[in-house]
């Protein structure tokens, strides 16, 4: 017996605690995952990590646009690439990613679409040595389509993964951080460029632009999850007999999906939203091109780009309280939010009739591209540069929440938000093209005042048809789809 005694393996009796070290090792990290998992699947941390996205990827590229011509003495070529960015965009939107979101997923969509973004500020900086324009006019349309499936899965995120009462508070949350990327890569050039006496930004400033927007598109494409996804407090709200119905990936289900979309675009509720929407990147041309690109140097249109950008924070957060006012139905806040707009956009663009006939005046006497921000002359132009801003992130809050208050279903949001891209895109082509094209200054000006108030009443009848909520007092929401009411959402806890 003592022979056994002495027999006996205590290695093994080691061993059964290292066991149990592993064990607790992995429980531990079991936990850790399942932490990981729960935040992933929360709506808010979806919405955070969409802005960001934003942030590193369209909102750097805002910094280069607000630049005016990319950051080139030039800025022929970077119209030109812009104008071929967003005819891609305008096709791609509502007729392809639209239809395509339901079956693939906001991560998978930005997967394809994200790396586009450096793709172009690549382009640029080849341009600053070879200047060849063939590739970045080819480089703004491949990120037309790539802008569509990182901007389609945006809306939609922020259009439906919150609650109605909190849609004004998503989009303002979107807008500040998406507009921090805009104003910090904006800021980040004006101190790169600060001494600089070219035209030019740094090659230095394209390459850090580059390693953000990949940083953003890596996120994106891990993190994002879609409606199906997110975690018990919410999934009931987000599988919706619509969603059920187009599941899957087949030719019939994406013929489904087309047909689906014609179905809500030829809607009148909708076709009286389409000219807001056509008008949301018209501005753009002329208040970056003309307004900073052509009366400020390098330094100052940079300094500008940031300040217009932050201005947009303002704007986003002034829209987005707007729109959640407890005390008010859903109807007169919109109503409210139409009367701002009005109002905001006359007086801003009453302010650039009176810069656009100064700058006019300043051109003829042979002043370009030299006004600094230490000037007195500068102060003006520079304030209102950062009302264009402001009133920039009013209109596209504004819009965005429309969009919102039509529907709480992804599946129908992304067609929504697809038609938005798309017009929007369809509208900033062709106000591009007339910049590439030399139309005059004071004529950018007029079509712009006239749009935004011929817009603002081609909506109305559309917003007097928004209704107190998307959900039915029997505590449903319903949408007809080719002559059938199904139910598309249920009541919010």
């Amino acid at each position: 017996m003592g022979t056994e005694r002495e027999g006996i393996n205590f290695t093994s009796l080691g061993s059964g605690d290292e066991a149990q070290d592993q064990i607790s090792l992995e429980n531990a990290d079991s936990g850790w995952l399942e932490s990981f998992k729960n935040i992933r699947s929360e709506p808010w941390f979806q919405v955070f990590l969409i802005s960001f996205v934003c942030f590193c990827c369209p909102g750097i590229y805002n910094a280069l646009g607000g630049m005016g011509g990319s950051g080139q003495v030039d800025p022929t070529v970077a119209a030109n690439a812009t104008v071929a960015l967003l005819s891609t965009s305008a096709i791609s939107a509502v007729f392809f990613v639209a239809p395509l979101y339901e079956l693939i997923g906001p991560n998978i969509c930005v997967l394809i679409g994200g790396w586009t973004y450096a793709l172009y500020s690549g382009s640029l900086l080849n341009y600053n040595h070879h200047q060849n324009s063939t590739f970045v006019i080819v480089s703004g349309a491949i990120l037309g389509i790539g802008a569509s499936f990182l901007w389609v899965p945006q809306g939609v995120i922020m259009t439906t993964y919150i609650n109605e009462s909190q849609k004004g508070r998503s989009i303002a949350v979107f807008w500040i951080i998406f507009n921090l990327g805009g104003t910090i890569g904006s800021l980040a050039s004006f101190g790169l460029n600060y001494h600089s006496s070219v035209g030019t930004v740094s090659d230095f400033t394209y390459i850090a632009y580059i390693v953000i927007m990949l940083s953003g598109w890596l996120l994106g494409s891990l993190l994002l999850c879609p409606a199906a996804k997110l975690n018990y407090k919410y999934q009931g709200e987000r599988n919706s007999a619509v969603a059920k119905r187009y599941q899957g990936i087949s030719l019939k289900k994406i013929i489904e999906m087309v047909k689906l979309a014609l179905s809500i675009l030829c809607d009148w509720n909708i076709i009286f939203l389409l000219p807001m929407f056509l008008y949301a990147n018209v501005f753009y041309s002329y208040q970056q091109n003309i307004v900073n690109g052509s009366t400020f140097n390098i330094r100052t249109r940079s300094l500008n780009g940031a300040l217009y950008w932050f201005a947009q924070i303002f704007g986003g957060i002034t829209m987005g309280a707007l729109l959640d006012t407890r005390h008010l139905n859903r109807r007169k806040r919109a109503l409210m939010g139409w009367a701002v707009l009005s109002i905001f956009g006359m007086v801003v663009w009453g302010g650039g009739y009176k810069f656009q006939l100064w700058s006019s005046k300043r051109i003829l006497d042979g002043h370009k591209q030299d006004l600094d921000f230490t000037d007195k002359q500068a102060i003006g132009p520079m304030f209102l540069y950062i009302f264009y801003g402001m009133f920039d992130a009013l209109w596209q809050a504004y819009s965005y929440w429309i969009i919102g208050t039509k529907s709480n279903a992804p599946v129908i949001n992304a067609i929504l938000v697809g038609a938005y891209k798309t017009c929007q895109a369809t509208g900033g082509a062709m106000a591009w093209r007339l910049n590439a094209l030399g139309m005059a200054p004071m004529s950018q000006l007029a079509l712009n005042w006239a749009l935004t108030m011929a817009a603002l009443v081609c909506v109305l009848p559309g917003v007097y048809k928004i209704t107190d909520s998307n959900v039915k007092e029997t505590g449903q929401e319903t949408e007809n789809i080719e002559g059938h009411t199904i139910i598309v959402l249920a009541k919010n806890s």
